[in-house]
């Protein structure tokens, strides 16, 4: 009989903080790229408060490779839903369309932790932070195609509405792993305290589904709020 593996509550705690902020960033996102509603995403709170969910998202994705055996499965999942989000999104405004969003990363990143996770902690510490270093000389560099996007070094006019590039965010995914495998050996909780399930414990749960239907939502309840605005 397969042994049920408990979930570790704290994990799906910060991954719902992580979806949470991500939303609102996208709702910020939407506002402005879609609706043209007087609102800023790339300076100021909203800018930080996306790259804290992006981060967060990352690195914990980092801490549940380390603790997971079904990566590749988990990987090719998510890497056939990212090819069907980049064809969708380009259908629907090919200047919004997401070439190498959060799924794609995620699904290349968790690919390779199968391997990554053979080196000890430090290792995966120092490599980590060599991909983070290297991006402050690779932001500089632009070039006249974009066949290297996927580690952001890109052309002037290159665009994806959600973008995560492997420089730098790699580098936060092998600190994840570094982290797991540190304070995860057991594949048990490390927090002694378990609160009552609440929404973002639940949210951290249905990542993905959420993840999947909260841009059409979004959309849906933009445009009823503009419409009636615009009535009103």
């Amino acid at each position: 009989m397969k042994r049920k593996v408990e979930r570790i509550w704290e994990i799906d705690l910060l991954r719902g903080i992580a979806l949470i902020l991500m939303i609102y960033f996208h709702v910020i996102y939407d506002m402005k790229e879609i609706y043209d509603y007087s609102v800023t995403y790339a300076s100021g709170p909203n800018y930080y408060l996306g790259k804290v969910a992006g981060s967060l998202f990352i690195f914990v994705a980092g801490i549940s490779s380390s603790i997971t055996r079904s990566n590749i499965k988990r990987a090719v999942k998510l890497l056939a839903l990212a090819l069907v989000i980049t064809a969708i999104t380009h259908l629907y405004d090919a200047n919004l369309g997401i070439k190498f969003g959060i799924l794609h990363f995620l699904g290349i990143s968790i690919l390779t932790s199968t391997f990554m996770t053979r080196l000890k902690e430090y290792e995966l510490v120092f490599l980590g932070s060599v991909v983070i270093a290297i991006a402050t000389y690779t932001s500089g560099i632009k070039l006249n195609h974009d066949l290297l996007f996927f580690v952001g070094i890109t052309t002037n006019n290159f665009i994806s509405s959600d973008f995560y590039p492997l420089i730098p965010w790699y580098g936060v995914f092998l600190y994840g792993l570094a982290a797991g495998k540190y304070f995860y050996k057991s594949r048990k909780s490390i927090v002694i305290y378990h609160p009552k399930d609440n929404i973002l414990t639940k949210a951290g749960r249905r990542t993905l589904v959420i993840y999947l239907i909260h841009q059409p939502a979004i959309l849906v309840i933009l445009e009823l709020y503009t419409k009636i605005r615009a009535i009103l």
